[in-house]
């Protein structure tokens, strides 16, 4: 199963409504945390290393559903820290979905097969398993052994009841185009999941390793090898093709982050949620139109100046797509 024809229908359909109504700035996906804490210490995160006041703040379902409103985005990625520790986070996903969001909730895996029966398969729900790799590759990523088969066996009880089950990988500089296929066909053909989300590492400020990140020039060098025997067109990427060939360099983009903004305990962070550069904004609104976005994006900002994450090129990557009959036929016929 690839991305839902619903979520393609009601994404195209956003868009194009901001379009004819003018408006240049708008959200596609809404990042909400509900909380950081989390069952892991990955050492390239750089969510759990805040103070421990914040750590134990969670946002409550109202608060989740207010963010979601007011930004209007059709996709809700669930993020954290680990989601699956909320105590409601069952009902944060009933809520929005009930409101016909496309709810994808991420989570290590390490909590998911006890938790499978809080929540319900939909078109508008998947999982989105966090797989850094495969075996030992995925353990030393995040710190702990073991833990990727608790993933594994959580995708597959997953999709044996029916749910949609997505993954989401990051790639650092230990990395090889040869792991890289290795990983997406595993994932792919081996576990059978219905998508994948790929990512190259970037440094959170706050993470303790600040030195495994693929830079500009790597990012492109591997994704170009990873890709030269066109394996990605087989590959079930949840990405549009011009955001894969702005990851092979084939094309650049200016950084949109407000496209994908983020919502947590502590409000809606500037500019995106990989930086911490400037006071949280109170509102979507504020976020959006008092943020100085000339400021960001490499060439402008020096934290930006190796990113090439999805939050800020994919919303880019997406608007050129719908902007261009060609681009908007290839990513149609993608899987």
């Amino acid at each position: 199963m690839s991305i839902p024809l619903q979520q393609k229908f009601a994404v195209g359909k956003y868009v194009l409504e901001k379009r004819l109504r003018g408006i240049e700035k708008f959200a596609l996906v809404l990042q909400l945390e509900p909380l950081y804490q989390c069952n892991l210490e990955c050492a390239g995160c750089g969510k759990i290393q805040h103070p421990t006041e914040i750590l134990r703040k969670r946002l409550t379902v109202q608060e989740c559903v207010d963010a979601a409103e007011e930004c209007e985005a059709p996709v809700v990625s669930i993020a954290g820290g680990e989601p699956l520790i909320h105590d409601q986070i069952h009902e944060i996903v009933a809520a929005l979905v009930a409101r016909k969001r496309f709810v994808y909730l991420c989570t290590n895996a390490i909590l998911m097969r006890r938790k499978l029966d809080l929540f319900e398969p939909s078109v508008y729900f998947a999982w989105s398993i966090h797989m850094d790799g495969v075996g030992e590759r995925h353990d030393e990523a995040v710190c702990r052994s073991g833990v990727f088969e608790k993933a594994v066996e959580a995708v597959r009880e997953a999709k044996a009841r029916g749910f949609r089950v997505t993954t989401n990988t990051t790639f650092f500089d230990r990395d090889t185009p040869r792991t890289i296929r290795e990983t997406l066909d595993y994932l792919n053909d081996e576990l059978g999941v219905d998508n994948m989300q790929i990512a190259p590492g970037y440094a959170y400020e706050k993470a303790p390793d600040q030195e495994h990140f693929l830079g500009v020039e790597r990012t492109r060098a591997i994704f170009r090898e990873a890709f030269a025997d066109g394996r990605r067109q087989k590959w079930r990427l949840n990405h549009s093709p011009l955001y894969l060939d702005f990851l092979e360099g084939k094309i650049d983009f200016d950084c949109t982050a407000w496209g994908i903004p983020s919502y947590s305990v502590l409000g809606w962070q500037r500019p995106c949620y990989l930086m911490s550069d400037a006071p949280y904004a109170r509102s979507y609104k504020e976020l959006v139109e008092e943020t100085e976005w000339s400021k960001y994006g490499r060439g402008r900002h020096e934290k930006c100046e190796n990113c090439m994450a999805h939050c800020g090129y994919e919303p880019t990557a997406v608007m050129a797509t719908t902007g261009s009959i060609k681009e908007a036929l290839r990513a149609a016929v993608a899987r």
